[in-house]
């Protein structure tokens, strides 16, 4: 019996659709996904990316990654996080019927707004998971208006 790999979905979306079938006929003839972007590689960590009222702030998905592996840059409003995971399991005379986990290097970037303060950026690793925030400018915050009666 095979699993199907389980996609949750709020809405139904034609193209996310297409894409799932085009992975699944991958998974079936054993090719390699299509890479999409520039620096996107078939195998690299997750990233989510969210907007706050006075951040970003950025989370990467890197179980196994050592810190010494592991760099994160900013230059000219392109944020890069680049590392290597290394593989520490020992299948030398095992048969791997199904390998989900990925190795080697890797490299995300993103763009970022002009409204980032590149001088207060942070970044903390913890059980797995880079978080960079991302301050924005106190001059494109919101600010409340206080409203007076006359």
């Amino acid at each position: 019996m095979d699993l199907i790999k389980w996609k949750p979905t709020e809405l139904f979306d034609p193209i996310a659709e297409f894409d799932r079938i085009r992975e699944e006929f991958d998974r079936l003839f054993g090719m390699e996904p299509m890479i999409t972007g520039l620096f996107d590689r078939v195998k690299s960590p997750a990233i989510d990316l969210v907007e706050n009222d006075d951040s970003f702030v950025v989370t990467c998905d890197l179980p196994g990654v050592d810190l010494k592996d592991l760099e994160v840059s900013i230059a000219n409003n392109v944020l890069t996080i680049k590392g290597e995971k290394k593989d520490t399991r020992e299948v030398k005379d095992a048969k791997v019927y199904r390998q989900e986990s990925w190795f080697g290097s890797f490299q995300r970037t993103l763009s970022l707004p002009n409204s980032v303060d590149q001088e207060k950026i942070e970044a903390v690793m913890k059980d797995g998971v880079l978080k960079v925030t991302l301050p924005k400018k106190e001059e494109v915050k919101p600010k409340q208006i206080a409203v007076r009666v006359s």
